[in-house]
């Protein structure tokens, strides 16, 4: 059973799907709670002082998941609904997706339960500083890596550096990934998760044999992933994106939105409301309109027991943290034949890839081309993709199955062998 300060939806989807992974891999007893609850938990306040001269306190949570392969990394998101219990489940799937992707972390999460819409620039950055300065007895190039997630960026990133580095006394680049290639980030940092998800369907279309030039796709979500994403896959694949949307609208088109058009209005205006390429439907319509991939970019838990069985895609490509609740998992095991999942510890991991590549370029002191990053991430995510396919198959399980028992079987091991201590 979750402990009682996990108790949230989200952790509760993360323990599920652990658990009958753990029936698989044959986990039993105390040893399941030891691979599933987190190592570390931190609930601090952040107060500011607002431009209006009142005082607000917002929440603040960090949680590291396993020290086991080696420092914690995870994003750091603001966000007005964050809980403890999302922010442990968020640092549980960045655990096994590091341990499949083959990198020397464990996961971590975090953020403050704050819209940042809400908050004047000189707001964001007291509550950013804030939030890094109580979590200076608890994080270090070392220990906790944070990197960006919804609702933080480069500026955000760099605050923290800045932050970081005063109390330390000198510049420490490697306490964060995702930051201004001029303080030290990697080329392509931005772009890596969409990156990321246009190879692996790219490869799942490989995988099918079938072709994408001329597909059609729809993107849930037009922030950084999303749009990238949307860009990757109308430039790269020769795909047409059909369907696209954000916090406020959904659009579509099946003529075809012009993706790079859109990128560049949300740029200007923050928001796809008012941007007349498509037209304007229900948000909740958008998944289950047909296409041959659907990308769910925002948030978690929208594909459900209830639109599951409606999904009309043939290549379901998770960019999300955690879109696909367990009943609907269910549901898609029995459409295994109709549609090939990519699931999302390992559609989204370009990510994390490229912030380890951040963090060891910032720790050499030296840094790689955008060629260089672009040419190693895909070597990476070609290894996981393989890894992945090929444990379906031999097991006769589903996709998540496979990459989540990969990502587990490796953390277990490293476990094992650390021993307990004392």
């Amino acid at each position: 059973m979750e402990r009682e300060i996990y108790f949230d939806p989200v952790f509760k989807m993360a323990r599920q799907q652990f658990d009958a992974v753990a029936d698989l891999l044959e986990i039993h007893g105390g040893e399941r709670d030891q691979l599933i609850l987190p190592k570390r938990a931190i609930s601090v306040s952040i107060p500011i002082h607002r431009e209006d001269g009142s005082i607000a306190v917002f929440q603040g949570y960090r949680v590291q998941h396993h020290l086991a392969l080696g420092p914690t990394k995870g994003g750091t998101r603001f966000t007005p609904t964050l809980t403890l219990g999302e922010s442990a489940a968020l640092a549980v799937w960045m655990s096994w997706k590091c341990a499949l992707a083959g990198l020397p972390y464990g996961g971590a999460k975090g953020g403050v339960a704050v819209d940042p819409r809400s908050l004047t620039p000189t707001e964001l950055q007291r509550v950013s500083r804030r939030y890094m300065l109580e979590m200076i007895p608890f994080v270090g190039p070392q220990t906790d890596i944070m990197g960006p997630d919804l609702g933080t960026n480069e500026q955000v990133m760099a605050w923290f550096m800045d932050s970081y580095s005063s109390h330390a006394g000198k510049s420490v680049a490697e306490i964060v990934t995702g930051k201004p290639t001029v303080l030290g980030g990697c080329a392509g940092r931005r772009e890596a998760t969409g990156r990321g998800v246009v190879f692996l369907v790219e490869r799942a279309y490989n995988h099918l044999q079938i072709s994408p030039q001329g597909g059609t796709a729809i993107v849930q979500g037009f922030g950084n992933v999303g749009s990238v994403t949307a860009c990757g896959l109308a430039y790269r694949t020769g795909m047409k994106v059909i369907g696209i949307s954000d916090q406020m609208i959904a659009l579509y088109n099946p003529k075809g939105i012009d993706v790079s058009v859109a990128d560049r209005y949300v740029a200007e205006h923050k928001s796809l409301e008012g941007f007349d390429g498509g037209e304007m439907i229900d948000p909740a319509e958008l998944l289950t309109l047909p296409c041959d991939v659907l990308v769910p970019a925002a948030i978690e838990r929208v594909i459900t027991q209830s639109n599951a069985g409606q999904l009309r895609c043939r290549i379901l490509a998770e960019a999300a943290n955690g879109p696909t609740t367990p009943e609907a998992d269910a549901i898609l095991e029995q459409r295994r034949d109709e549609i090939f999942v990519i699931p999302d510890i390992l559609c989204n991991v370009g990510g994390v890839v490229v912030s380890y590549f951040e963090w060891v370029q910032d720790i050499q002191n030296f840094l790689w081309t955008d060629t260089e990053v672009i040419d190693r991430l895909c070597r990476i995510l070609e290894g996981a993709f393989s890894a992945v396919i090929r444990r379906a198959k031999e097991r006769g399980i589903s996709n998540r199955s496979s990459a989540l028992s990969i990502g587990i079987e490796r953390v277990r091991a490293a476990k094992q062998i650390r021993g307990l201590f004392p």
